[in-house]
C-alpha cells in the first residue's frame, strides 16, 4: 500500500468512485514528522475543528480543518500532536448544530464510555510469519475446523481484570488449539464498539481495534504468533449496520451521510443504521475496512455478518433484492480477491440466494464460503426430538445433501446457538443427562464426516451446559467432571482424525467426495454414508435411536475390510464400549444395493467411522 504522502489525487478520485480499498492510509490521523496531518470527509459541514490532548479541546483558528477538496474532504497538521493523545472532530453541522464526532478512521479509540479516538501507528513493523503468508491459500482442499471463539469471555484474568490482553493470552490459546486439532481461530468482531452484548457486532470504530483487550501491536503479536504455529486467522466484519450513538457516524456532518435518507431504510432491526450501500464513499470506507484487517493485521479470512441484509432490503425477501448493496458485494469481494488472492470471504447469509459463492462473471457475489445455516437448524431441530417421532422428520438430516454442492458450504455450531434460551448443544440434545452426551457426540461426529468446512464455539467441546454470557469465561470447571473430561477428548480425537485423513476435506465441494449408502431407515433413525478420495474410504455409520443393533448389516462397495478407527460409545468418551474390535471382512451378500455387505455391532445413539481396504484377492467367498 502507499504511504500517506504518496496518496495523489488519482486516490482520491478512486474514493468518490467507490473504488478505494485503501482509504486508511489517507483519511484518518497520521504521524508525520513533528506532528499529525488529520483529515476527514463531511461533504454538508458548515466547518470542522480539530479538538485533542494538543490544544486543550479548543475550537480556535488554529484548530480549523482546511476544506481541500470541493466535494468535502478537509485537512489540517498540527505541529507537536504526538501518538497516544485523545483527539476528536467538533463539526459545525449542515443546520448549524455542533457535533463533536470520533475519527471514522481512527485506529484506536478510548475505552467505552469515553469516546474520544487516540492517534496511533498502524505500520509499525511486528509481523515474522512470511513462512505462513506464503504458503496459506483459501484452503478449498485442505483441512479447515474453526474454533470461533469471543476473546473476551474465552478465559478471564484471576487478578481482578476484566479482561486479558491480546498478546497476553497468545501462549494458552496457541497450546489450546493445537492441542484440540483446530486450524483456524474465528475472533468475533474486534473492531471499536460501546455496547458489551453487542459482542462487536454494533460496531463504532471500523479502522480501531477494539480498546478492551489491549492495543494495535498487542493484536499483531497474536496474530503473528498464531500464524507462527500454523494456525490460521479469521475475523468477523459487519458491513451491513453500525451504532447509532452520537459521537460516531451517525449523521456525521447533519445529514444521513453514511446511512440511508429514507428512515425505513436506516433504521434496522438491531436498532442500529443500515450503511447506504448506494453511495460511493460508503463503498469506498467498507471496502477499505475490510482491507484495513487483512493488509495490517495479516487476517487469513473474513466472516461477513448479515448478508442477508444486504442482498435484501431490511433482510426481508419479500421486499425485494437490494441492486445497490449487491453491485457493492462484488465490487468489494472482486476487489480483496485481487488485493489479497489468498484470503477467503464468508457470508453469514440465512437466505436462499443463488450464486452466493459463485464468481461474478457467473452472477455470483464472489464469497468463497457460505455457512449452512439450513442444516444447523434441520439437524438440531431433528435432535431435539423424541426419538419416537425422528422417523417422520427423517429427511432433516438428509436435506442438506441435496443442495449442498450449490455454494461452498461450512458447517457451524455458532455463538448464535447457544444464547438468549435457546440452550447449548449438548442441552438441545433429547433425553437425560448420559442420553445427551452420547447423542452430542454423534452429532458432531455426523458434523465433521459431513462434506464441508467446520465452524464450532468456544465452550460446545467441552459441552457446556450453561448458555454463553459475555461477561463470564467458559465454565473450565466442568472439566473436573469425567464426561465434560471424555467429551473434550473425543472432540480433539475425531478432529485429529478429520484434520488428518484428505478423504474428509480433499474433495468437499465434489461430488466423488461423498456417497450415501443408506440414506432411507427411517424406521430404525439410521443413516450410512462414505468419505473418499483416490486414496481413502471410510464409512460412517450413525444411530440416531435408542435401540442396540448387535448384527447390523451395511452394504459396502467392493470385497474389503471394515475397520473401526472411532466410536462414540468407546469407554474413554465415557460410553459403554459397544465397539467392534476386530476388523470386519465384507460378504458377498448384496446389501443397500451395493454387491457385498458386513454385520456391525452398534450401540444406541452413538456413531462410527470404519477405514475400508479394498481386498484384491481373487479367492472365493
Amino acid at each position: 500500500m502507499p504511504s500517506n504522502r504518496e496518496v495523489k489525487a488519482m486516490d482520491l478520485k478512486e474514493f468518490f468512485e467507490g473504488n478505494m480499498c485503501n482509504a486508511y492510509e489517507y483519511f484518518g490521523a497520521h504521524i508525520e514528522n513533528d506532528g499529525v496531518v488529520f483529515r476527514t470527509y463531511a461533504p454538508h459541514a458548515q466547518n470542522i475543528y480539530v479538538i485533542g490532548e494538543f490544544n486543550d479541546w479548543t475550537d480556535s483558528e488554529e484548530s480549523k480543518m482546511k476544506r481541500i477538496d470541493e466535494r468535502g474532504v478537509y485537512e489540517l497538521f498540527i505541529a507537536g500532536a504526538k501518538k497516544g493523545q485523545l483527539y476528536k472532530f467538533r463539526i459545525i453541522q449542515a443546520l448549524g448544530n455542533t457535533a463533536d464526532k470520533a475519527d471514522p478512521y481512527a485506529f484506536y479509540s478510548q475505552l467505552r464510555p469515553d469516546t474520544a479516538s487516540v492517534i496511533e501507528e498502524i505500520h509499525t513493523p511486528i509481523f515474522k510469519d512470511s513462512k505462513w503468508m506464503k504458503k496459506r491459500t483459501r484452503n478449498l482442499d485442505q483441512p479447515m475446523n474453526i474454533y470461533e471463539m469471543h476473546f473476551g469471555s474465552w478465559k478471564k484474568p484471576q487478578d481482578g481484570r476484566k479482561w486479558f490482553n491480546y498478546d497476553e493470552i497468545a501462549d494458552e490459546l496457541i497450546d489450546y488449539v493445537k492441542k484440540m486439532n483446530y486450524t483456524h481461530v474465528e475472533f468475533m468482531p474486534l473492531n471499536e464498539y460501546p455496547f458489551d452484548g453487542s459482542w462487536g457486532y454494533q460496531t463504532s470504530g471500523y479502522f480501531s481495534v477494539t480498546s478492551r483487550y489491549g492495543k494495535i501491536n498487542d493484536l499483531k503479536k497474536l496474530i503473528n504468533r498464531l500464524h507462527q504455529n500454523d494456525i490460521g486467522v479469521i475475523m468477523d466484519f459487519v458491513p451491513v449496520h453500525f451504532v447509532k450513538d452520537n459521537y460516531s457516524l451517525n449523521y456525521f456532518d447533519g445529514t444521513p451521510l453514511y446511512e440511508y435518507d429514507n428512515d425505513n431504510d436506516a433504521n434496522s432491526q438491531w436498532g442500529t443504521s443500515n450503511f447506504n450501500l448506494w453511495r460511493e464513499e460508503v463503498r469506498s470506507f467498507l471496502m477499505s475496512a475490510a482491507n484495513f484487517w487483512l493488509d495490517i493485521f495479516h487476517v487469513d479470512g473474513l466472516r461477513m455478518d448479515a448478508i442477508a441484509n444486504m442482498i435484501f432490503w431490511q433482510g426481508n425477501k419479500d421486499k425485494g433484492v437490494n441492486e445497490g448493496a449487491l453491485y457493492f458485494i462484488k465490487r468489494m469481494n472482486n476487489n480483496l480477491h485481487k488485493l489479497h488472492p489468498e484470503v477467503f470471504l464468508i457470508a453469514e447469509d440465512s437466505s436462499d440466494f443463488p450464486k452466493v459463492c459463485a464468481p461474478a462473471w457467473d452472477g455470483g457475489l464472489e464469497f468463497d464460503y457460505k455457512w449452512d445455516l439450513g442444516w444447523m437448524h434441520d439437524t438440531l431441530k431433528y435432535l431435539e426430538k423424541d426419538p419416537i417421532y425422528r422417523q417422520y422428520h427423517h429427511n432433516q438430516v438428509t436435506f442438506s445433501m441435496a443442495y449442498f454442492y450449490s455454494e461452498k458450504f461450512i458447517m457451524p455450531l455458532s455463538h448464535d446457538e447457544v444464547v438468549h434460551g435457546k440452550h447449548t448443544i449438548v442441552d438441545k440434545m433429547w433425553g437425560n443427562y448420559e442420553q445427551k452426551f452420547a447423542q452430542a457426540r454423534t452429532l458432531y461426529m455426523y458434523m465433521m464426516t459431513h462434506p464441508g468446512k467446520k465452524l464450532n464455539f468456544m465452550g460446545n467441546e467441552i459441552a457446556q451446559f450453561r448458555e454463553w454470557d459475555e461477561e463470564k469465561e467458559n465454565d473450565w470447571f466442568m472439566l473436573e467432571y469425567p464426561m465434560h473430561d471424555s467429551f473434550s477428548h473425543y472432540i480433539a480425537d475425531l478432529n485429529k482424525l478429520v484434520v488428518e485423513n484428505p478423504a474428509f476435506y480433499e474433495l468437499d465441494y465434489t461430488w466423488e467426495g461423498f456417497k450415501w449408502i443408506d440414506a432411507d431407515n427411517k424406521a430404525d433413525n439410521m443413516f450410512i454414508y462414505q468419505r473418499m478420495n483416490e486414496d481413502q474410504k471410510f464409512i460412517i455409520v450413525l444411530n440416531f435411536s435408542p435401540n442396540h443393533y448387535a448384527n447390523f448389516r451395511i452394504g459396502v462397495e467392493k470385497n474389503s475390510t471394515l475397520k473401526e478407527v472411532l466410536n462414540t460409545d468407546t469407554d474413554i468418551y465415557s460410553g459403554s464400549n459397544i465397539r467392534n474390535k476386530k476388523a470386519l471382512r465384507t460378504k458377498k451378500v448384496p446389501h443397500n444395493f451395493l454387491d457385498y455387505s458386513c454385520e456391525i455391532e452398534i450401540a444406541p445413539f452413538s456413531g462410527i467411522i470404519f477405514e475400508v481396504k479394498e481386498i484384491k484377492s481373487k479367492k472365493s467367498e
